[in-house]
């Protein structure tokens, strides 16, 4: 087999496996928002990008010293509300519910104790890829 049908071949069989896994590419704002010393390795040395995408991983080699593919935060419902938990900024008080929260236009998470449940969102303006 020749080496153009074996990249060929390489090709189909990756593009399968991630049908299979379901991998997606993260949205923008899951991976904008990771500061450099946060990231988390997520491939190897020379992972290209569309490498990275299909493992569902973000992909930024602009910052020398530093995981190029690493693991995007967490998806939230809106985009408005993906960011490092270090980044949030208070709105509301303890114990406010999500539909208070929401009331205010705001984000609700409460998966992370100790932190802002109800926080600002952020424009998406800033988030790209």
């Amino acid at each position: 087999m020749g080496a153009r049908c074996t990249r060929l071949l390489a090709a189909f069989l990756l593009l399968g496996l991630c049908a299979l896994g379901g991998a997606q590419k993260p949205d923008p704002c899951q991976c904008s928002r990771v500061s450099t010393k946060n990231r988390l390795n997520c491939g190897f040395p020379g992972i290209s990008s569309d490498q990275c995408f299909s493992a569902s991983c973000c992909f930024d080699s602009s910052i020398p010293g530093v995981p190029w593919c690493f693991k995007p935060l967490p998806k939230e419902e809106l985009e408005e509300c993906v960011m490092e938990v270090s980044a949030r900024k208070n709105c509301g008080y303890p114990g406010i519910s999500p539909e208070e929260c929401a009331s205010r236009k705001c984000c609700f998470s409460d998966t992370i104790p100790q932190v802002p449940w109800c926080f600002f969102p952020l424009s998406v303006q800033d988030c790209h890829y």
